[in-house]
């Protein structure tokens, strides 16, 4: 995975350790990962991550808290 290039959360503040970075490959899709544990990484499709997002911008998975 070190190959990938890791794009950070534009949320993120500047100078922060715990952001959430974002690198995309052909034919595997999206990766995730926090900053702070680079080394735990997520692969899903770019259709599952819009789901997720749209769920989490419409408060779907406020009560997972």
């Amino acid at each position: 995975m070190s190959d990938l290039t890791w794009q950070k959360s534009s949320f993120s503040e500047a100078g922060a350790a715990n952001c959430v970075e974002l690198a995309v490959t052909d034919g595997i899709g999206i990766h995730i990962r926090e900053s702070d544990e680079p080394e735990a990484v997520i692969r899903t499709s770019p259709a599952a991550l819009g789901v997720l997002i749209g769920a989490i911008k419409a408060g779907r998975l406020d009560h997972t808290l």
